[in-house]
């Protein structure tokens, strides 16, 4: 075959074919392609309009796009903003991603399902130290929880199997439909488990003073706003309420071994999962939380064993922590300042009053 005829794929052949691609694929490419002549060059006839049919669906593409961006910033500023949500954007684009991936006990989340082992018998036992009553094979029956931040439901449905009433809340609906689909299973957890994909502060004003327990697990070091999150948390929860967190220090170890050794060298969780600067050290919790309105009543370390890949309590909490807070009741919240004036007062008056007469 001749040099010239050996190259029926010119150029502009390939050009060709690469603009029938973008217009409608391989069959665009195929017309295209039977439409050339001998050298490759399409007809005049034809190239008008195949060219106008690229242009325009090319503008059209061009157009979809700035339409979806542009809704995308509008949903971002009107669902998500930082000073009225307590939801980072950020964080909810990490956690899209593997939305589908909840109840893979050996993938991206085997280290939650495994702290289910030391978290869930943590949250029974001190709710039944808290409480009188209790049906010894549904020993949480009739206690009303919330799971703040509950992804694919791994901390849910337990709860839900212990007898609780649990309503489980996510941002994101990939995983409240995960959490879904998983419940459906169960018709026993059917009953005893709603998920709203919403955010915590959603539903303050519907369910004030509504919950026994609220529980944040693996989620403070997440939101936006920690404070506003305490807030929200204290406006559903009952007075003499529990409040259930775990969550990481903000340490050095915290940052070697839960950000660089987790993320990068053993990969227990996915790069990037978590922001050194959004850990919270437990002092620092802990004045929020009794800035409003809460009494902490118990703080304890764990560790993570990544050959074992299991979770266990330690008296360190530089690393890991779990904390129990209740909610005060809001008539025993007394200005401190003015029982000091009553004990004054009170020692006044004794001080003043003439001594008892002995007969």
């Amino acid at each position: 075959m001749k040099g010239w005829q050996s190259g029926c794929l010119s150029r502009a052949r390939r050009l060709w074919v690469f603009r029938g691609e973008m217009a409608g694929g391989w069959a665009a490419c195929r017309r295209a392609l039977s439409s050339c002549n001998h050298y490759g060059q399409p007809p005049q006839i034809v190239q008008i309009p195949f060219l106008k049919r690229c242009k325009n669906q090319l503008k059209y593409h061009i157009f979809v796009s700035l339409v979806q961006a542009r809704n995308t910033m509008l949903l971002t500023e009107r669902h998500y903003s930082m000073s009225q949500t307590t939801v980072d954007p950020k964080e909810m684009k990490k956690f899209q991603l593997l939305a589908h991936k909840w109840w893979d006990e050996h993938g991206d989340y085997a280290a939650l399902h495994s702290m289910n082992d030391i978290r869930v018998p943590f949250i029974r036992d001190t709710v039944l130290n808290m409480r009188n009553d209790h049906q010894p094979g549904s020993p949480l029956s009739g206690v009303k929880i919330l799971d703040v931040g509950c992804g694919g439901g791994l901390l849910t449905e337990p709860l839900g199997r212990l007898g609780a009433s649990v309503t489980g809340i996510d941002p994101l609906e990939d995983s409240i439909r995960t959490a879904e689909l998983h419940k459906s299973f169960d018709p026993v957890l059917a009953k005893r488990i709603q998920y709203k994909s919403c955010t915590l502060e959603d539903i303050v004003e519907e369910a004030s003073d509504t919950f026994d327990v609220i529980v944040a697990s693996e989620v403070v070091e997440h939101v936006a706003d920690v404070e506003m999150f305490i807030r929200c948390c204290s406006k559903v929860l009952k007075p003499e309420g529990s409040l259930f967190i775990t969550t990481i220090n903000k340490s050095q170890l915290s940052y070697i071994f839960g950000i660089v050794v987790a993320e990068r060298v053993l990969g227990i969780v996915p790069t990037g999962t978590h922001d050194w600067e959004k850990f919270i050290p437990p002092e620092e919790l802990e004045r929020l939380l009794e800035s409003n309105g809460f009494l902490v009543k118990t703080v304890k370390g764990m560790l993570y064993n990544p050959l074992f890949g299991s979770w266990s309590w330690t008296e360190s909490t530089i690393i890991n922590y779990a904390l129990h807070a209740v909610k005060s009741d809001i008539q025993e919240q007394v200005d401190p300042n003015l029982e000091t004036d009553k004990e004054q007062l009170q020692t006044k008056t004794m001080a003043s009053e003439p001594p008892a007469k002995t007969l």
